[in-house]
Protein backbone atom coordinates (compact mmCIF):
# COMPACT_ATOMS: atom_id res chain seq x y z
CA UNK A 1 0.00 0.00 0.00
CA UNK A 2 1.56 3.36 -0.82
CA UNK A 3 2.15 5.49 2.18
CA UNK A 4 0.11 9.05 2.10
CA UNK A 5 2.00 12.21 2.28
CA UNK A 6 0.18 12.72 5.69
CA UNK A 7 1.23 9.46 7.17
CA UNK A 8 4.59 9.68 5.61
CA UNK A 9 4.60 12.97 7.65
CA UNK A 10 3.19 11.61 10.59
CA UNK A 11 5.83 9.00 10.77
CA UNK A 12 8.79 10.89 9.99
CA UNK A 13 7.33 13.12 13.27
CA UNK A 14 7.03 10.00 15.54
CA UNK A 15 10.01 8.55 15.10
CA UNK A 16 11.91 12.04 15.65
CA UNK A 17 9.93 12.21 18.90
CA UNK A 18 10.93 9.01 20.00
CA UNK A 19 14.05 8.41 19.01
CA UNK A 20 15.44 12.14 18.55
CA UNK A 21 16.54 12.88 22.33
CA UNK A 22 18.84 15.59 21.98
CA UNK A 23 20.60 18.04 25.03
CA UNK A 24 19.93 21.43 24.63
CA UNK A 25 22.64 22.86 22.55
CA UNK A 26 21.69 20.40 20.07
CA UNK A 27 18.23 21.08 20.45
CA UNK A 28 18.70 25.26 19.78
CA UNK A 29 21.82 24.90 17.42
CA UNK A 30 19.92 25.08 14.19
CA UNK A 31 17.18 28.03 15.24
CA UNK A 32 21.07 30.04 15.81
CA UNK A 33 21.87 29.27 12.56
CA UNK A 34 18.72 30.03 10.53
CA UNK A 35 19.36 33.57 12.44
CA UNK A 36 23.16 33.67 11.53
CA UNK A 37 21.86 32.94 8.23
CA UNK A 38 22.72 29.70 7.18
CA UNK A 39 20.04 27.35 5.44
CA UNK A 40 17.45 25.12 7.57
CA UNK A 41 18.55 22.04 6.04
CA UNK A 42 20.33 19.90 8.87
CA UNK A 43 19.53 16.09 9.85
CA UNK A 44 16.80 15.46 12.12
CA UNK A 45 17.84 14.78 15.79
CA UNK A 46 16.90 11.14 14.84
CA UNK A 47 19.51 10.63 12.45
CA UNK A 48 21.62 12.34 14.56
CA UNK A 49 20.98 9.72 17.08
CA UNK A 50 21.90 6.88 14.48
CA UNK A 51 25.40 8.65 13.40
CA UNK A 52 26.15 8.56 16.80
CA UNK A 53 24.97 4.61 17.50
CA UNK A 54 27.02 3.78 14.67
CA UNK A 55 30.24 5.75 15.47
CA UNK A 56 30.10 4.01 18.78
CA UNK A 57 29.55 0.47 16.89
CA UNK A 58 32.74 1.02 14.87
CA UNK A 59 34.69 2.48 17.51
CA UNK A 60 35.89 5.15 15.19
CA UNK A 61 38.98 6.73 16.04
CA UNK A 62 38.82 8.41 12.96
CA UNK A 63 36.00 10.22 11.23
CA UNK A 64 35.18 11.80 8.19
CA UNK A 65 32.26 14.15 7.42
CA UNK A 66 31.26 15.59 4.18
CA UNK A 67 29.55 19.05 4.63
CA UNK A 68 29.52 20.69 8.06
CA UNK A 69 27.07 23.54 7.74
CA UNK A 70 26.11 24.44 11.32
CA UNK A 71 28.21 21.58 12.69
CA UNK A 72 24.83 19.64 13.92
CA UNK A 73 25.65 15.83 12.80
CA UNK A 74 29.57 16.61 13.53
CA UNK A 75 28.64 16.98 17.44
CA UNK A 76 26.47 13.82 17.60
CA UNK A 77 29.80 12.23 15.63
CA UNK A 78 32.49 13.52 17.67
CA UNK A 79 30.41 12.98 20.89
CA UNK A 80 30.85 9.41 20.08
CA UNK A 81 34.11 8.57 18.95
CA UNK A 82 36.78 6.50 20.69
CA UNK A 83 38.41 8.59 23.63
CA UNK A 84 41.56 9.52 21.56
CA UNK A 85 39.06 9.72 18.36
CA UNK A 86 38.95 12.84 15.75
CA UNK A 87 36.45 14.06 13.47
CA UNK A 88 37.77 16.05 10.03
CA UNK A 89 34.65 18.32 8.38
CA UNK A 90 34.71 19.37 5.12
CA UNK A 91 32.60 22.92 4.79
CA UNK A 92 32.92 24.66 1.63
CA UNK A 93 31.32 27.54 2.96
CA UNK A 94 33.72 29.93 5.19
CA UNK A 95 31.02 31.53 7.13
CA UNK A 96 29.53 27.56 7.78
CA UNK A 97 32.74 26.77 8.99
CA UNK A 98 33.61 29.46 11.25
CA UNK A 99 29.37 29.46 12.80
CA UNK A 100 30.15 25.44 13.29
CA UNK A 101 33.73 25.92 15.03
CA UNK A 102 31.71 28.22 17.45
CA UNK A 103 29.65 25.51 18.36
CA UNK A 104 32.02 23.19 18.47
CA UNK A 105 33.82 25.17 21.23
CA UNK A 106 29.96 25.06 23.00
CA UNK A 107 29.42 21.83 23.01
CA UNK A 108 32.85 21.03 24.31
CA UNK A 109 34.20 19.29 21.47
CA UNK A 110 36.11 21.05 19.43
CA UNK A 111 39.30 19.08 20.80
CA UNK A 112 37.92 16.26 18.64
CA UNK A 113 37.23 17.73 15.62
CA UNK A 114 39.40 19.64 12.35
CA UNK A 115 37.31 21.82 10.54
CA UNK A 116 39.05 21.87 6.82
CA UNK A 117 37.11 24.56 4.62
CA UNK A 118 37.06 24.37 1.17
CA UNK A 119 35.40 22.26 -1.58
CA UNK A 120 35.03 18.17 -0.78
CA UNK A 121 36.54 17.65 -4.34
CA UNK A 122 39.79 19.78 -4.04
CA UNK A 123 39.89 19.03 -0.27
CA UNK A 124 39.53 15.01 -0.54
CA UNK A 125 42.76 14.17 -2.17
CA UNK A 126 44.87 16.03 0.32
CA UNK A 127 43.41 14.14 3.35
CA UNK A 128 44.21 10.74 0.97
CA UNK A 129 47.55 11.47 1.03
CA UNK A 130 48.03 12.58 4.96
CA UNK A 131 45.44 9.72 6.16
CA UNK A 132 46.14 6.61 3.53
CA UNK A 133 44.04 3.96 2.02
CA UNK A 134 41.93 2.03 4.55
CA UNK A 135 42.58 4.75 7.38
CA UNK A 136 38.99 6.18 7.99
CA UNK A 137 36.74 4.02 10.13
CA UNK A 138 33.53 6.04 9.72
CA UNK A 139 32.39 8.48 6.83
CA UNK A 140 28.94 10.40 6.72
CA UNK A 141 28.15 12.49 3.35
CA UNK A 142 25.83 15.37 3.36
CA UNK A 143 26.75 17.69 1.20
CA UNK A 144 26.10 18.72 -2.74
CA UNK A 145 23.83 16.15 -4.02
CA UNK A 146 25.38 16.28 -7.53
CA UNK A 147 28.76 15.51 -6.31
CA UNK A 148 27.92 12.53 -4.64
CA UNK A 149 29.31 9.93 -6.91
CA UNK A 150 32.25 11.84 -6.94
CA UNK A 151 32.52 11.95 -3.30
CA UNK A 152 31.89 8.21 -2.89
CA UNK A 153 35.34 7.53 -5.75
CA UNK A 154 37.19 10.09 -3.49
CA UNK A 155 36.24 8.04 -0.04
CA UNK A 156 35.82 4.61 -0.70
CA UNK A 157 39.73 3.64 -0.82
CA UNK A 158 39.98 5.78 2.81
CA UNK A 159 37.45 3.37 4.53
CA UNK A 160 38.62 1.07 7.00
CA UNK A 161 37.80 -2.92 6.64
CA UNK A 162 34.57 -3.11 8.82
CA UNK A 163 33.88 0.26 8.34
CA UNK A 164 31.15 2.61 7.97
CA UNK A 165 29.78 5.40 5.63
CA UNK A 166 26.48 7.06 5.88
CA UNK A 167 25.17 9.12 3.62
CA UNK A 168 21.90 11.61 3.71
CA UNK A 169 18.96 12.46 1.35
CA UNK A 170 19.31 9.28 -0.90
CA UNK A 171 15.40 9.52 -1.06
CA UNK A 172 14.87 13.15 -1.85
CA UNK A 173 15.39 16.69 0.21
CA UNK A 174 13.02 19.39 0.62
CA UNK A 175 12.73 20.47 -3.29
CA UNK A 176 12.87 17.08 -4.82
CA UNK A 177 12.37 13.05 -4.28
CA UNK A 178 13.55 10.06 -5.75
CA UNK A 179 10.86 9.41 -8.09
CA UNK A 180 10.63 13.12 -9.16
CA UNK A 181 11.22 14.07 -13.13
CA UNK A 182 15.30 13.86 -14.07
CA UNK A 183 16.94 16.79 -11.94
CA UNK A 184 20.88 17.49 -11.73
CA UNK A 185 20.24 16.43 -7.66
CA UNK A 186 18.04 13.68 -8.20
CA UNK A 187 20.28 12.00 -11.02
CA UNK A 188 23.89 12.34 -8.55
CA UNK A 189 21.57 10.69 -5.58
CA UNK A 190 20.50 7.81 -8.12
CA UNK A 191 23.34 7.26 -9.65
CA UNK A 192 25.52 7.28 -5.92
CA UNK A 193 22.74 4.93 -4.54
CA UNK A 194 23.05 2.06 -7.59
CA UNK A 195 26.86 3.06 -7.50
CA UNK A 196 27.12 1.57 -3.63
CA UNK A 197 24.44 -1.17 -4.01
CA UNK A 198 26.79 -2.58 -6.64
CA UNK A 199 30.20 -2.14 -4.94
CA UNK A 200 32.32 -5.68 -4.32
CA UNK A 201 33.86 -4.21 -1.85
CA UNK A 202 30.85 -3.29 0.66
CA UNK A 203 27.82 -4.35 1.70
CA UNK A 204 24.90 -1.50 1.82
CA UNK A 205 21.63 -0.71 2.60
CA UNK A 206 19.05 2.28 2.32
CA UNK A 207 15.71 3.43 4.66
CA UNK A 208 13.27 5.67 4.52
CA UNK A 209 14.29 7.44 7.72
CA UNK A 210 13.96 11.40 7.21
CA UNK A 211 14.64 11.68 4.08
CA UNK A 212 16.50 8.52 3.02
CA UNK A 213 19.64 7.26 4.70
CA UNK A 214 22.40 4.93 3.17
CA UNK A 215 24.40 2.79 5.03
CA UNK A 216 27.46 0.91 3.82
CA UNK A 217 30.10 -1.44 5.39
CA UNK A 218 33.12 -2.14 4.41
CA UNK A 219 33.65 -5.95 3.98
Amino acid sequence: MEMSGDRWRYTSHYLTEVFGHQDEHLAGLMADAVRAGLPDIAVSADVGRLLALLTRTTGARRALEIGTLGGYSAIWIARALASDGKLTTIEAVAAHAEFAQAQFERAGVSDRIDVVQGSALEVLPRLADVFGPESIDFVFIDADKREYPSYWNAVRRLVAPSGIVVVDNVLGAGSWWIDDEANDHRAGVDTLNRMVAADPQFESVAFPLRQGVLLARRL
